[in-house]
């Protein structure tokens, strides 16, 4: 199943009526006048121009840089009408020594022509500088021109294939504007469908590829009329994760003016194929397992996953079984963690070759206030973006129609006692923007939906068709009172837009927990990254609401769920792989993990708003490692590497028999030692999992470790432990002296139980190796069974 976030939230996909294709197509019409209008303004640009210094052959950077210029000149004039003449390229800046390039002033003509000077990577136009992104990238500390995002670490080419619903590919983000050619190694293709052609792929989405015939033996063939039966997205949701991973910079991007800025995927500059293995109805494994093979053989470098299904064992796990045969081809796999919390055990997609990707909050909001007739004022959140409401009637229940009033379900509410007053309902059956519509639809002003008990805080924003908002389990609380006592009980909602530098980041309660039913022995999910209301590329036909009666028509929407964060992990580990080409899967994770966050923007720890402990913290159950740090996992000082052979190796441990070790080994004759003595715990994994029998007392477990050495020479690391609750912990040595780049060092930790088990039968703690600047942190998850 999709891992669009869909708890109480009912995804409808429906034809489009009449009036809202005439709607779409004059709306679609405006845009193409207004992209050609955009086009004529750019006539004349700066860019700067990355270009390969090994290709430079004259020492005199200037003379070799004034040649390229009169180059193109000579062929965009060849392909330009005299009357059409645009001046000379400018010459702006000469790059020799923290890049290598020029920047210049180019017509679109010009900069057409770059593609046939031998040595030109790439160019990127100098207006994308902005200080207001869609939010998460500058929350995750990437800045424009330092770092990840220099202009030197731009330049190369990376691909991220995602199995998703396939994409939109006219959007925006999806332009080529400026970039090299298609790398020579690519085997990808573009694959014609419905409403899809070869020449809706470019230089920036490289490769698109449908996969469907899993999906219409078990559904039937594809209602084309409902969905596309090619790569184009019909859905939404593999449009806004291409675009949160690798999307373009897009300036001036919001929903309705919320949010607003520029929006950008996190490797902005890196390729992207999408493979459509999702449909109306969900993903058949046949579908997503094909569309792994075809990804890993196209040549893909990261591969990013937003959908999953229920944990099982690995071998049961066919996601787990394709994405091993990618990270034996070198690719990186993300995957969701899934949308099941805050239940424990609900963790999916957790084999420890993939990163699985928890969510949470940024320190982003869209707060409404909701103000009672007796005071009372309360917060919610809502992406709706018209006035405030007046102070109006409100109506809960008997109030407001028949049996079944309180959940608004289809026919209950009587339109003579809701017309023109604000409507009081129950989440958590239909979709959130559903239960308003059928406020609308019978006369209410506006809507208060209320989270359960179940649901709790959690505030999560949507695009309403009228003046609504939810509001967490105590503010329902007190409105349910107070709507029971009042004489005359009333409300007014004041709908406050964008609101900046809230508490974060702060665990959501939808993202799936651990521990990892499926081995245990592994802490999932992985990390976590921003997942809850998250502002990306749209398809223009498909409404912010996804309601049929919703004819509003948008480039970008907010969507919440781990589906989100997934794409924000693959985005960052091929910013990794761009700057470290030669490392593993395994160290790319490992660098993002070692190097996550546990505290919040105010110093406390993480908090959870799934908890149900007094301290509300999180625990590496809800976060793994923590919150990714992108600009520190480009240089962690050391990285825990993982072979192929060392997964098949762990897999021995668990007791899988040869069979089942076959599915992974790639037709490697590869057999389980015999006598050797295996424990899963040996995995050379960047954390600890330590299970205990309940009755344990002074038991003790030791794992072993090696990290390699990807910081500075010569440097010492120190050991720092912070013991879980009723363990004792011993590390052995306690220091690390590396000499060399690349140098490996192995040390022993060893776990002893000093009673039995706690509250919640687990106790968390951590282990660090500290050198100058380098903090490599691992958590220790303790689990008494």
């Amino acid at each position: 199943m999709l891992e669009i976030f869909i708890t109480h939230r009912l995804l409808l996909f429906v034809e489009a009526s009449r009036a809202t294709m005439i709607i779409i197509r004059t709306f679609l019409f405006f845009l193409v006048i207004m992209a050609t209008t955009k086009i004529a303004l750019m006539e004349e640009q700066t860019y700067i121009i990355h270009m390969d210094k090994t290709k430079i052959t004259d020492s005199d950077h200037q003379q070799y840089y004034q040649a390229v210029i009169d180059s193109i000149t000579k062929l965009s004039s060849q392909e330009e009408e005299e009357e059409n003449k645009t001046p000379t390229p400018q010459l702006l800046y000469i790059y020799e020594t923290a890049i290598s390039g020029f920047a210049a002033k180019l017509s679109t003509n010009q900069l057409k022509s770059l593609n046939q000077v031998d040595g030109f990577l790439f160019a990127t136009p100098d207006e994308l500088l902005s200080l207001h992104t869609t939010h998460t990238p500058q929350f995750l500390g990437l800045q424009n021109g330092k770092g990840l995002w220099s202009a030197s670490n731009s330049a190369s080419d990376v691909i991220v294939g995602l199995v998703d619903t396939g994409i939109w590919p006219e959007h925006v983000s999806f332009q080529d504007s400026g970039m090299s050619r298609v790398p020579s190694r690519w085997k990808g293709t573009c694959e014609e469908g419905t409403r899809f052609s070869f020449s809706n792929c470019n230089k920036k989405l490289i490769g698109a590829r449908a996969f469907v015939q899993g999906y219409e033996a078990i559904v039937g063939r594809v209602n084309e009329t409902v969905d596309y039966r090619s790569p184009r997205d019909s859905n939404g949701h593999g449009t806004h994760t291409a675009s949160t991973a690798a999307g373009n910079f897009v300036n001036q991007a919001s929903l309705f003016g919320l949010a607003k800025g520029s929006a950008s995927g996190m490797k902005y500059t890196a390729r992207i194929a999408a493979y459509k293995a999702c449909w109306t109805l969900g993903c058949a494994n046949s579908d997503v397992m094909a569309a792994i093979e075809s990804a890993v053989a196209d040549g893909v470098d990261i591969l990013s996953l937003s959908l999953g299904g229920v944990s099982k064992p690995y071998y049961k796990d066919n996601i787990a079984i394709a994405s091993f045969g990618a990270i034996q081809h070198g690719v990186s796999v993300s995957c969701s963690a899934g949308n099941s919390g805050p239940s424990r055990s609900s963790v999916s997609n957790a084999a420890p070759w993939i990163m699985t990707v928890a969510a949470s909050y940024s320190d982003r909001s869209f707060p409404t206030a909701v103000k009672l007739g007796d005071g009372q004022i309360f917060e919610g959140s809502s992406l709706y973006s018209g006035k405030k409401t007046k102070q109006l009637p409100l109506v809960y229940n008997r109030t407001a129609g028949s049996q079944g009033a309180e959940y608004c379900f289809e026919g209950s509410l009587v339109k003579k006692l809701v017309k023109g007053k604000i409507v009081v309902c129950e989440g958590g059956i239909y979709s959130q923007t559903g239960v308003g519509e059928k406020v609308k639809k019978a006369g209410g002003a506006g809507m208060l939906l209320l989270n359960s008990e179940d649901e709790g805080e959690e505030l999560l924003a949507d695009a309403h068709i009228l003046p609504a908002t939810s509001l967490g389990a105590s503010a329902a609380k007190a409105i349910r009172k107070y709507v029971g006592s009042a004489k005359k009980p009333s409300a007014l909602i004041v709908f406050q837009g964008t609101v900046y530098g809230n508490t974060a980041p702060v665990m959501a309660a939808f993202s799936s927990r651990g521990p990892n039913s499926a081995g245990p022995d592994v802490i999932k999910p992985d990390v976590t990254a921003p997942g809850v209301d998250i502002l990306a590329a749209w398809p223009p036909n498909i409404s912010p609401s996804m309601l049929e009666s919703d004819n509003r028509s948008v480039l970008f929407n907010i969507i919440s769920g781990t589906s989100m964060s997934c794409p924000h992990v693959s985005g960052l580990a091929s910013l990794l792989k761009s700057v470290h080409r030669d490392w593993s899967p395994a160290a790319i994770k490992s660098a993002l993990m070692t190097t996550a966050y546990t505290l919040n923007n105010k110093g406390a720890p993480i908090a959870d708003i799934g908890s149900t402990s007094t301290s509300k913290s999180a625990t590496p159950f809800a976060f793994g490692s923590g919150h990714v740090d992108p600009e520190n996992a480009a240089d962690p000082g050391l990285v825990y590497d993982i072979t192929a052979e060392d997964y098949l190796f762990y897999l021995c441990s668990l007791s899988y028999n040869s069979s089942q070790i076959a599915l992974f080994s790639s037709g490697v004759n590869f057999t389980c030692p015999k006598n050797a003595v295996l424990q899963p715990g040996d995995l050379n994994y960047p954390s600890f999992s330590v299970l205990f029998s309940k009755d344990a007392r002074n038991m003790s477990v030791t794992y072993k470790r090696t990290v390699k050495n990807v910081g500075k020479i010569p440097s010492t690391y120190a050991v720092q432990v912070k013991e879980p609750t009723g363990v004792s912990v011993t590390v052995e040595p306690r220091s690390l002296r590396f000499k060399k780049m690349g140098e490996k060092l192995s040390y022993k930790v060893s776990f002893v139980a000093l009673g039995g088990p706690t509250l919640t039968n687990s106790s968390f703690g951590t282990l660090t190796w500290v050198s100058g600047k380098y903090r490599v942190g691992s958590p220790i998850a303790v689990t008494w069974l």
